[in-house]
């Protein structure tokens, strides 16, 4: 294992042990919430809409992702994120793993 993918597990690790409350309070929405900023040019956080990507409303709420068909869990919504899929760019060096974690607990939220 390298030391970039020993890396990714512990960040996943980390945000998959953080407990539900604790992610839909306080500073890591807000801050997650400014990061979708960033986001909200192709996906739609209020509907289910398509954009230029999906629509996020109720993501972790379903059962696949509508883009890969894979299963919503933090650690696939991060590989999105990091990979990027079809259209949309890959954020792994564009976004700081606190970038990532506060977005992810944001999208949560939705």
């Amino acid at each position: 294992m390298t030391k970039h993918h020993l890396l990714g597990v512990i960040f996943v690790l980390e945000v998959l042990s953080v407990p539900a409350v604790a992610q839909k309070k306080g500073s890591h929405v807000e801050s997650g919430k400014a990061v979708f900023g960033r986001c909200s040019g192709c996906h739609d956080a209020d509907t289910t809409d398509r954009k230029g990507g999906p629509g996020l409303k109720g993501l972790f709420k379903r059962a696949k992702l509508e883009s890969t068909g894979k299963p919503v869990t933090a650690a696939n919504v991060l590989k999105i994120i990091n990979e990027g899929h079809l259209a949309m760019p890959a954020y792994k060096t564009t976004l700081s793993s606190a970038e990532k974690a506060d977005l992810l607990a944001y999208l949560k939220t939705l």
